[in-house]
């Protein structure tokens, strides 16, 4: 018997919090088929942002990445609404937009928080392409905004991985 979600989780100290709620004229989450696609989202708790501003300015990198562990929870928890998350197989992509000063170049590092997350949740189906870019500004002034692919069918992964 394989070990679900929430046990690897919960044996790694993190809980997920509830389903977020959407903050506009859309969902968090959608099933496709066999994939399942989140809407960006922000580091909050209980309706908060854990931080705002711009990283390399107004937030250090150690917070950001604070932040990007929150937001994929969220993200997860979205998810969960409209699969079971042990039925996820594969985590495609995960898209992250980090709220950077001009001279900050470290968006991948504080990615790299939210990728843990990915792989302590799912094992090496945790493993996925990414993406990490940094913009002028994001909704409400987070630093952070992350969105994921998850795949709930047979997925081909490259040797090496």
């Amino acid at each position: 018997m394989s070990v679900s979600v929430a046990d690897r989780l919960a044996e790694a100290g993190i809980v997920l919090p509830p389903a977020p709620q959407a903050l506009g004229d859309y969902v968090p989450a959608i099933r496709c088929g066999d994939f399942v696609y989140t809407s960006g989202q922000l580091p909050m708790v209980d309706g908060q942002l854990v931080a705002s501003g711009i990283v390399g300015a107004d937030v250090d990198s150690q917070s950001a990445a604070d932040c990007a562990r929150v937001a994929v929870l969220n993200a997860l928890a979205a998810a969960s609404a409209v699969c079971e998350l042990d039925d996820v197989i594969g985590v495609v992509k995960l898209v992250g937009y980090v709220a950077s000063a001009v001279e900050f170049s470290s968006q991948p590092a504080v990615l790299n928080a939210a990728s843990a997350v990915l792989i302590q949740a799912f094992g090496d189906a945790g493993k996925h392409a990414r993406e990490a870019i940094g913009v002028c500004v994001l909704p409400m002034n987070a630093p952070v905004e992350v969105s994921l692919v998850l795949s709930l069918s047979k997925l081909t992964i490259p040797e090496g991985f």
